[in-house]
């Protein structure tokens, strides 16, 4: 008996590991992607993104010998994916950041429809100081939440497909689609790009393709695969809470005694999903 319950605590640890570790990932990217967001046209980086990390992915895919689709119903489910979990979700998020703050966008992301559909009234705690500001424009607001119900229809697409490939091709090729996705969007409302390659925009690029796009997608498809989803539905509380301090540790964004309010709830709540 000892044997199977340390295996099954093993498992859990691991879960609970990983569900943290990808909750902190998604927080992280709010700063960078704000970053990138005021200094380049967004949909033009945000595509710039998606190519490079998932023609990274499918030309790792090739040389291992990876199986890559050839049907034309499994490429339609992977654009379908890279459309809603990465070019709406996110092309809508960048827009909105151009003026938004980054920790108002993590705020923002956790209130996903599906795993937050209970708290979310305490969330609204922390986003009540922002609402109306140059953090938080009701217009860039409803854009972003917009973008997660994208996100959100995404997840239900994949939990329905009956053939998946394999995680990397998947993940590789829905990037690589979202990529393309977004090119026609971006030179019809930003015109030919025109970057200016500063080094805060090359890291917070480097960072987004390599630990982001290529890294936390490859966890979240694991998290779905082991059927991990609902810890991260329960550790998403951590979301807010990552993304105000780390916006306010690299961007100087502020901090006001609401967000310690609403970020004490959401612990209360935190507390009382993984203790039941």
């Amino acid at each position: 008996m000892l044997a199977p319950s340390r295996a099954t605590a093993s498992r859990d640890a691991l879960g609970v590991a990983a569900a943290i570790v990808y909750v902190f990932l998604w927080a992280s990217a709010f700063v960078p992607s704000r970053i990138l967001a005021r200094g380049a046209p967004p949909l033009t980086v945000l595509s710039l993104r998606f190519l490079f990390a998932g023609g990274l992915l499918l030309v790792g895919a090739r040389a291992a010998r990876i199986a890559i689709p050839r049907d034309a119903l499994s490429w339609i489910q992977i654009f379908l994916l890279g459309l809603g979990g990465n070019a709406i979700y996110l092309g809508f998020n960048y827009e909105a950041l151009r003026r938004m703050s980054a920790g108002m966008g993590s705020i923002i992301a956790s209130t996903n429809p599906l795993i937050m559909a209970i708290v979310a009234r305490f969330v609204l705690i922390a986003m009540h100081a922002r609402t109306g500001t140059q953090e938080a424009r009701p217009q860039d607001v409803l854009l972003s939440f917009a973008g997660v119900s994208a996100f959100v229809a995404s997840n239900i697409l994949y939990k329905r497909m009956r053939l998946r490939p394999h995680p990397v091709v998947l993940n590789g090729g829905q990037l690589f689609c979202a990529g393309v996705a977004l090119v026609p969007a971006a030179l019809l409302l930003e015109g030919f790009p025109r970057i200016d390659w500063t080094p805060p925009l090359v890291v917070s690029l480097l960072y987004l393709v390599v630990v982001l796009s290529v890294g936390a997608s490859m966890l979240w498809f694991w998290i779905l695969h082991h059927g991990e989803a609902s810890r991260v539905s329960a550790y998403f509380f951590l979301t807010p809470a990552f993304g105000l301090l780390i916006g306010a540790a690299l961007l100087g964004e502020r901090l006001v005694w609401l967000d310690a309010l609403g970020l004490a709830v959401i612990a209360a709540g935190l507390w009382l999903v993984t203790g039941s």
